[in-house]
């Protein structure tokens, strides 16, 4: 086959991989504007439909707005961390997401990111074209796996007349008043949701709701169920919701529908 054959079914090629993700929406976090503005250019350039957000309230607003196909987060936002970003959408998460970690030798990040359910990554400095590939490629993969843009099996939780998006991390009371939630109580009421009616050790709890160390320290599984009871609970003191099994752990009594 001759150079200029070559390099005709390349092109032919790169034009089907253009073809195949062209006007994709992609969703890019990061709090840095003139990184947004960068990656937001560059990727209208090259046909993508972009939204470019700084925070994770922002990112909500642009899932509940439309669907997304790929997101783009950075890890190391100032005021947020990028793995309780991750845990938030939960896994699978509801677009394959790419994570943009800040050093080549910063294997941890890495490894964390892909096990909470990232689908690639790319280390700073990183060329624009890199990324381009490695976006198009998820994309052609997820495409192939027929992957929905709204591929989490339950965003909600209904239980006693409350309502809990994951989505969006909000608790609705029955009275249909938002409540507020810590990122700890929102992990562990998520853990208690997935798991109703079953006794959860202490160690479980630990772990489903995926405490940071020092979070643990501080503020104990124990202090963290006596503030969760004190949103929940009608009597705080007579727990009808979450209830102490002594020696063993805790339960979560209600029935709980997952929508």
């Amino acid at each position: 086959m001759s150079t200029e054959q070559n390099a005709r079914h390349e092109e032919q090629a790169q034009d089907g991989i253009e073809s195949l993700t062209a006007g994709k929406h992609i969703l890019v976090v990061d709090d840095d504007p003139d990184m947004r503005a960068m990656l937001a250019n560059y990727l209208e350039g090259e046909n993508f439909r972009v939204s470019a957000v700084a925070d994770s309230r922002a990112m909500s607003r642009v899932f509940n707005a439309r669907a997304v196909d790929l997101m783009i987060l950075d890890m190391k936002l100032a005021d947020e961390d990028g793995f309780d970003i991750m845990r938030q959408l939960g896994c699978p998460p509801e677009a394959p997401i790419i994570i943009i970690t800040g050093h080549r030798r910063d294997e941890t990040d890495r490894i964390v990111g892909l096990e909470l359910g990232a689908d690639d990554y790319i280390t700073k400095p990183f060329s624009l074209r890199e990324l381009l590939a490695r976006v198009r490629a998820v994309l052609r993969r997820s495409g192939s796996a027929q992957r929905r843009p709204q591929g989490r099996k339950h965003p909600r939780y209904r239980f006693a007349g409350w309502e809990l998006d994951m989505r969006t991390r909000r608790l609705k009371s029955p009275a249909g008043e938002a409540t507020p939630l810590t990122a700890g109580e929102f992990n562990l009421l998520a853990a208690f949701l997935r798991s109703p009616q079953q006794i959860l050790s202490r160690e479980q709890l630990l772990a489903a709701s995926r405490m940071h160390d020092e979070e643990v320290f501080d503020r104990s599984i124990d202090v963290q169920i006596l503030r969760l009871r004190r949103k929940l609970e009608a009597n705080p003191s007579e727990p009808k919701l979450i209830v102490t099994e002594r020696g063993a752990g805790y339960v979560f009594a209600a029935g709980v529908e997952a929508a």
